[in-house]
């Protein structure tokens, strides 16, 4: 007897005035599904979760869409804050890239509800790219390392005491 997991994403955009911009689902094809009250659309897209290395930078996560029109309007909007769209020049003003709230939840595909919420990542769009296939929205944490060498803390003597000459040792 096996057990079956459904896996599906919730993305959703906020712009720097916390106002819902756009909010897709990658489970339930040419669906729309309301879920905290929340209505998502249907989009193709992959999410590629966070990840963190030995000296505890944090990853960037990663939205990844079919490369179309759509999907570059997606990123576009994302990065700039708003869609310039049609505005002249002078109409244009500075806004903070997008917030994206992603949710990865397991789904009842009978009932086409969310049945848990595994995980929910935020994080805002830095940067993004597209090749012949694909396209990506990089999402950066607020609680990304500054630098490479963060939170690494070098050791001194007057903080810890002698520092052992082996690297047999044992705690008591």
């Amino acid at each position: 007897m096996s057990n079956t997991y459904a896996l599906g994403h919730f993305v959703r955009f906020s712009d720097d005035e916390k106002t819902v911009k756009l909010s897709l689902q990658n489970f339930f094809i040419g669906q729309t599904i309301t879920h905290n009250s929340v209505p998502y659309l249907f989009s193709p897209f992959g999410f590629s979760g966070t990840s963190i290395n030995r000296q505890g930078d944090l990853e960037p996560a990663a939205l990844v869409f079919p490369n179309n029109p759509i999907a570059r309007g997606y990123l576009s909007d994302a990065l700039r804050g708003e869609s310039y769209q049609g505005k002249p020049q002078e109409e244009r003003r500075y806004r903070l890239p997008w917030i994206a709230r992603v949710e990865v939840c397991l789904v009842n595909f009978e009932t086409k509800q969310v049945a848990s919420t595994l995980f929910t990542y935020a994080g805002q769009a830095t940067a993004g790219g597209w090749d012949d296939t694909t396209l990506e929205i990089e999402l950066s944490s607020v609680i990304d390392a500054a630098q490479s060498d963060v939170p690494v803390r070098t050791l001194v003597r007057r903080q810890v005491g002698s520092l052992p000459t082996t690297s047999s040792l044992s705690l008591r």
